[in-house]
């Protein structure tokens, strides 16, 4: 069976921030329709970079390579049109908009991704129905949904927001930075669920995260290493178990030695 085109490439990545600290120094990956990848690694190392830089908030600075998403540059797109055109960024510390309403902003969002893709905005009833559907998944009190985005939300109920967001958007690839941070096992299973059930429409994921736990709940098709910028090393699930009782100095060690 044919392998299909890649979703996201990213080649020889070189980003820096403002003050000309390197962050990212070459980072190389290729992720196809449907895969899971992972990206760990020691804090510092790049992680929430590498997300925020393919969503394309500002404050980096691509000093060199290419982001090719669907087959397209996009180093130069903004944030806004790489989110209509299928990514979506679950962040680590979700933000909370004071006065706007989270039905609205899911409604509005939706809409705004069925317009670019020269379909109707959904009526009332069309759109309550899906949120019905989506809200079970992630087990959603419906009061929330009557507050402000993230407003008075626990950090559990707002990382099921983001995946609430996630699974109404239906992206074709997202980005989840540490979306399994301080969650309980009960909310980590929740969120889990969330992810699956996303994943089961044969959309790409990027999961950054520092635990294995989150793991137990997917199958990842690649875990990356990431370490001073780069990816130093790649595997399957197993190399997360490793990592999980040796943590990162043994890589480090590795490299040292080959260097």
């Amino acid at each position: 069976m044919k392998k299909q085109n890649p979703l996201l490439e990213i080649k020889d990545l070189h980003v820096s921030v403002e003050d000309g600290i390197k962050i990212l120094n070459g980072i190389n990956l290729t992720i196809h329709p449907g895969e899971i990848h992972v990206i760990m690694g020691p804090n510092g190392s790049g992680k929430s970079t590498l997300a925020n830089v393919l969503s394309g908030r500002p404050g980096y600075n691509i000093d060199s390579g290419e982001i090719i998403f669907k087959g397209q540059n996009i180093i130069n797109q903004d944030p806004e049109i790489r989110a209509r055109n299928g990514m979506f960024l679950a962040f680590q510390y979700p933000m909370e908009l004071p006065g706007v309403r989270t039905w609205q902003f899911l409604k509005a969002s939706v809409d705004a991704v069925r317009l670019h893709n020269k379909l109707p905005e959904l009526k009332i009833k069309e759109f309550d129905k899906l949120l019905e559907e989506k809200k079970a998944i992630v087990e959603m009190d419906s009061e929330l949904l009557k507050r402000s985005v993230n407003e008075g939300f626990s950090g559990g109920e707002k990382k099921r927001n983001e995946i609430l967001q996630l699974c109404l958007l239906n992206p074709i690839f997202a980005m989840l930075d540490e979306t399994d941070s301080g969650l309980d096992i009960d909310a980590l299973q929740i969120v889990a669920k969330g992810v699956k059930d996303f994943h089961s429409n044969i959309n790409s994921v990027m999961l950054v995260t520092h635990y294995q736990r989150i793991l137990n709940h997917l199958s990842p098709n690649y875990i990356h290493v990431l370490i001073d910028g780069k990816i130093v090393k790649s595997g399957d699930k197993s190399l997360s178990l490793e990592l999980e009782s040796k943590g990162y100095e043994w890589i480090r060690e590795t490299i040292s030695k080959k260097s």
